[in-house]
């Protein structure tokens, strides 16, 4: 690879989108809007480690909850021109296997293992403001002018995951969910970005969840990223959001399960041999103003094509 080459690739490489891997709006996602050029393609394998009172879905109606879950997740992003804007198309396909303890409704004691291919996403994110549609020169031209960026994303999730009708506790939701949002950074300096985003998850009715039908009212989502560059591909992060809403029914019965929990955490990527990317992250979160807590490490690897 000559160096002109090697040096796009290395800018490249900072347009890559990571992934948290928790489930549903506990997500967080630092440079998800930051641009790419037309064309630019990436692969991802992560893994993730989730533990504490954090179950696949968080609507199901549990108290006292320990969970040990373990994700694997296989991702493909694809950059295009859409209205002359950066566009990009990401696919997620997760398998999850966890076990599960907690208290059901009616004071029965719960213990579930559960494993299986998850439910499938996609996500398209559109630059509003900011960043019109690029080839590699034109990206590399460009790259210093980024002071302020504006996006809109639609995320859809479908109910594809291995679900059990008989089972309180399943690896996926038998609905589909939709996420909306905005998304805004401000390059402070050549060193630090400035990230936010606002969003609200929508949820389908699970009309097969144990004989009966289950409900959940909309979340908002805010989040939010202090973000340092080393140097082209290594930077690192300080992640926090918090979400609300959520409120759940089951059977036409309403449910006391109200969410308003808040993640804080820290990401570090770094490049290597040229198009491969490994992410860091770790973040702990809390729920319902409670003594309730769950921890999340994640590592993945991504190639750039």
């Amino acid at each position: 690879m000559n160096p002109v080459s090697f040096h796009a690739c290395k800018l490249l490489v900072i347009t890559l989108f990571l992934y948290s891997f928790a489930a549903g709006a506990q997500e967080l996602s630092p440079r998800a809007y930051w641009p790419a050029p037309v064309g630019a393609q990436v692969v991802t394998a992560g893994y993730s480690y989730m533990s504490g009172d954090i179950v696949p879905d968080r609507s199901l109606p549990l108290t006292g909850v320990d969970s040990s879950i373990n994700s694997m997740i296989l991702g493909y992003r694809h950059t295009l021109n859409l209205w002359d804007r950066t566009t990009n198309i990401t696919v997620e396909a997760p398998y999850i296997d966890g076990t599960t303890v907690g208290t059901r409704e009616g004071g029965l004691d719960l213990e579930r293992q559960y494993s299986g291919v998850g439910d499938l996403a996609v996500t398209l994110s559109v630059n509003i403001l900011g960043a019109p549609a690029m080839t590699k020169p034109e990206f590399r031209q460009k790259r210093g002018d980024f002071d302020h960026i504006l996006g809109f994303s639609v995320k859809l999730v479908a109910p594809t995951g291995k679900y059990d009708v008989h089972r309180l506790i399943n690896v996926g939701a038998n609905r589909w969910a939709m996420k909306t949002e905005l998304g805004y950074i401000a390059v402070l300096n050549p060193k630090w970005v400035l990230e936010t985003s606002l969003g609200a998850w929508f949820f389908e009715d699970n009309k097969d969840f144990l004989g009966m039908t289950k409900e959940q009212d909309p979340i908002v989502t805010l989040q939010g990223h202090l973000i340092h560059r080393f140097r082209p591909g290594l930077w690192a992060s300080l992640d926090m959001n918090y979400y609300r809403g959520g409120r759940g029914k089951i059977g036409g019965r309403r449910l006391d399960d109200l969410q308003r929990d808040s993640k804080i955490g820290a990401t570090l990527v770094f490049p290597f041999a040229r198009r491969h990317v490994v992410k860091l992250g770790y973040s702990k979160g809390s729920i319902n103003d409670s003594d309730e807590n769950f921890d999340v490490f994640v590592i993945s690897y991504q190639q750039l094509f």
